[in-house]
């Protein structure tokens, strides 16, 4: 039996791990803990929108090894929270089980699938594995016509980085025969329907000023090879089409008894228990977690982080008898990469912009190239860095 067991190799279950073990440190408590996850890396999904995703990621066993957590290479396939068992299928199809004393879900989120003819067609940058496809689909385009015309389906945080990085990445992809071409699809009649009316105009500006096609009020109809049908009846040659639409929490909540929100995210309490399945924690993109009385937390690497740090800190604490703690990320804030129109930086639920332009994206660098990386083979410093109380790496910014 393990005593704590993550499922999830993303940051909330990656922190998860990392704060449970330094609870056994701290008190010399002899706690099992172990980690579930398919995959060798903890990808860095808040820089897929960018060139070269395949180097976005780090290994987990050079984050994981030195403090002492296994990590179990295999993915979940069931939890039974009242004979507390999780079942997984490893990569050669062997079936396993693990018994727990206290769980922590923390699998993450997927992009929500798009309804339409054509759907394989669509590429996405939610995955490392669908990023790194778009990557290569776009060094292989071939020329003619429309062939460097992109349409982005969507227009929230992560459709506006995406299209607004792909002029850049075009033009350097192209000969020069024919200019990039960016269409911006948008089903609200609104650019950043939830990002709502403190940025709009910085980053009107910077799609126009990037030269990005934005069709409001509409979505896709059908996509093929080569060309995409909007639902007003447009019909666009585009040699590559994106779809951002929306994610949804991983699909293992529905194994947790509980209520959920409208993204299928766990109702949890202020030390991150389900409440119906009291030895369950939810760190990350599963948790309905609330960053202040009346807003909850976003399905984001800002909050994953210190979501993470507080579930595996209280699982801990909740196995040895001690003070749980109560979650309280740091002020929410919110900076939208623009491409080469730079930034856009806010503060607050309200996002009161407090910059713009080179400023902002510097921010955003700073953001994304360091402050999200954990710490790697010195586990003095990744225990250090585990503890809710030194604060978010990645504060600051929503990325």
């Amino acid at each position: 039996m393990v005593d704590i067991l993550v499922i999830g190799g993303g940051f909330a279950g990656a922190w998860s791990a990392a704060a449970a073990a330094r609870m056994r440190e701290e008190t010399g408590a002899d706690l099992s803990i172990a980690l579930i996850a398919p995959g060798d890396d903890l990808v860095i999904r808040p820089r897929l929108y960018e060139a070269d995703p395949h180097e976005m990621r780090v290994p987990l066993s050079r984050f994981l090894a030195p403090i002492d957590v296994p990590h179990v290479r295999a993915t979940v396939s069931g939890i039974d929270t009242a004979g507390r068992i999780v079942t997984t299928v490893d990569e050669d199809g062997r079936t396993n089980t693990f018994a727990y004393r206290r769980l922590v879900l923390a699998s993450g989120s997927r992009l929500r699938r798009a309804e339409v003819p054509g759907a394989e067609h669509l590429h996405n940058v939610d995955t490392l594995e669908g990023a790194v496809a778009l990557d290569a689909h776009l060094r292989g385009l071939p020329e003619g016509p429309g062939s460097r015309t992109a349409v982005v389906v969507g227009a929230g945080f992560t459709g506006l980085e995406v299209a607004t990085e792909l002029v850049g990445r075009l033009a350097a992809l192209g000969n020069g025969a024919e200019p990039p071409r960016v269409v911006l699809v948008e089903r609200s009649e609104t650019i950043g329907p939830d990002l709502g009316p403190g940025p709009r105009p910085a980053i009107t500006a910077a799609l126009a000023e990037l030269g990005i096609e934005v069709r409001l009020g509409q979505s896709v109809a059908s996509v093929e090879p080569g060309a995409v049908l909007l639902t007003d009846g447009t019909r666009l040659a585009a040699g590559t089409v994106i779809w951002t639409a929306g994610v949804q929490a991983s699909p293992l909540t529905a194994d947790i008894p509980g209520e959920r929100d409208h993204l299928g995210r766990l109702a949890v309490d202020g030390y991150l228990k389900v409440p119906t399945a009291p030895e369950v924690y939810a760190a990350g993109d599963t948790a309905a977690a609330f960053a202040e009385p009346d807003q909850r937390v976003l399905q984001s690497c800002q909050h994953a982080i210190p979501l993470g740090k507080f579930a595996g800190h209280n699982a801990a604490a909740d196995l040895l008898g001690l003070e749980q703690a109560v979650f309280s990320p740091a002020p929410y804030a919110t900076c939208v990469d623009l491409g080469a129109a730079g930034a856009v930086l806010t503060s607050g639920w309200e996002r009161t912009v407090e910059a713009t332009g080179d400023q902002a994206k510097q921010r955003k660098m700073t953001t994304n190239r360091e402050r999200i990386y954990p710490p790697l083979d010195d586990a003095a410093e990744i225990l250090r860095v585990a503890d809710f109380r030194v604060g978010v790496r990645a504060s600051g910014a929503r990325i």
